[in-house]
């Protein structure tokens, strides 16, 4: 390693930590102030809710690191740039491309970083997380299985669901069961699938069950539809269904070739399977950009632009990335497509940029 790749890496490094700090300290300080009157009015004790935040922590840092990464290759290469650094290396013969090595090398690092952090910590501290917030804060008891099959009690009593397709809005294989105030079974309906419409679940193809008036024997009978009201909606289902991010990668792709052989649509499962390994080299294509960037000889601002050129730019990376996974959940394009597609069109304008960067 060259004495110019040694301070380079020195640089990027020590922003990277402040930036990273600085980021994660905020989110934590929205989230906490938006969060602590709900641990408040839940009775929980402060010290339940310090291990909440803490068990978010690695996942913000997940979504922080390529903002880090992309900050400080900007503010780095920015400051070398606005103090003419970047001009005296190119009066020694060293183009823009030279300092192309320890950037991309330290892109690769955070990738594998990233991929680590959301593989073997993210899926652990999540699932804890979770469960603090849906059983202690909220209050909700429901026991939820990698399978899907779903266990919930309602004031009607007790549902199970073998399988959740939260783009639909419909659960599968559907079974409520009513008990009077002795727990005795008193009406049991069996659905092949329920629609959240208007309020009300519409089940189809329905075998009832009802105790009749002796209390020894049922009355059953068909129904092709049938409005039932109970007290849950799709947004109670996206916190009880175990959600992907408290998965790692082959644990997902277990549920989504369960989810196949049961005969239902595993989409959203593909689009974060394909998500979860496309995502981590997002900080290997901000980085590209962001040298292409910071090295134009009309960008001598400095800190203030650097910032403000890398919030941008992440930002835009963010809209991209959840319209093109949108797209995919809704089945308008491959999985593979709207998980790689954000990055493609960043590693294209990234390598453009430094194709019209100024030489240095």
């Amino acid at each position: 390693m060259t004495i110019l790749d040694k301070y380079l890496t020195r640089e990027i490094f020590r922003y990277f930590f402040m930036v990273l700090i600085l980021v994660v300290a905020i989110y934590l300080a929205i989230d906490f102030f938006e969060k602590i009157d709900n641990f408040i009015n839940a009775g929980i004790p402060f010290s339940r809710a310090i291990d909440f935040f803490l068990n978010t922590l690695p996942f913000i840092l997940s979504l922080m690191i390529p903002v880090g990464v992309l900050l400080s290759v900007l503010i780095s290469l920015g400051m070398m740039n606005k103090h003419n650094e970047l001009t005296a290396l190119r009066s020694c013969g060293i183009s823009v491309y030279s300092l192309m090595k320890p950037v991309l090398a330290l892109g690769f690092l955070f990738s594998f970083v990233l991929f680590f952090l959301s593989e073997a910590i993210v899926p652990v501290t999540m699932t804890t997380a979770n469960r603090i917030w849906l059983n202690e804060v909220r209050k909700e008891q429901a026991v939820s299985t990698r399978e899907n099959n779903i266990w919930m009690k309602t004031p009607q009593g007790i549902i199970h669901v073998r399988h959740y397709n939260p783009a639909e809005k419909a659960m599968y294989k559907v079974t409520l069961n009513t008990f009077d105030d002795q727990f005795k079974l008193i009406r049991r309906l069996d659905a092949d699938r329920g629609v959240f419409t208007n309020g009300q679940w519409l089940l189809t193809n329905i075998l009832d069950q009802k105790l009749d008036d002796t209390g020894f024997s049922y009355i059953i009978s068909f129904h092709d539809t049938m409005s039932v009201e109970l007290d849950i909606n799709p947004e109670r289902f996206q916190q009880v269904v175990k959600k992907t991010s408290e998965m790692d990668i082959m644990e997902l792709l277990d549920s989504i070739h369960t989810i196949e052989d049961e005969g239902y649509s595993a989409t959203r499962y593909w689009v974060d399977f394909h998500a979860k390994i496309a995502f981590p080299f997002v900080c290997v294509v901000l980085v590209l950009a962001g040298v292409g960037i910071a090295c134009k000889n009309r960008l001598k601002d400095g800190l203030p632009t650097g910032i403000a050129y890398g919030i941008g730019m992440a930002f835009l990376y963010w809209v991209l990335n959840s319209f093109c996974l949108s797209l995919g959940y809704g089945e308008m394009l491959p999985p593979v497509i709207a998980a790689w597609t954000t990055n493609a069109v960043f590693l294209c304008l990234g390598i453009i940029m430094l194709m019209h960067t100024e030489q240095i």
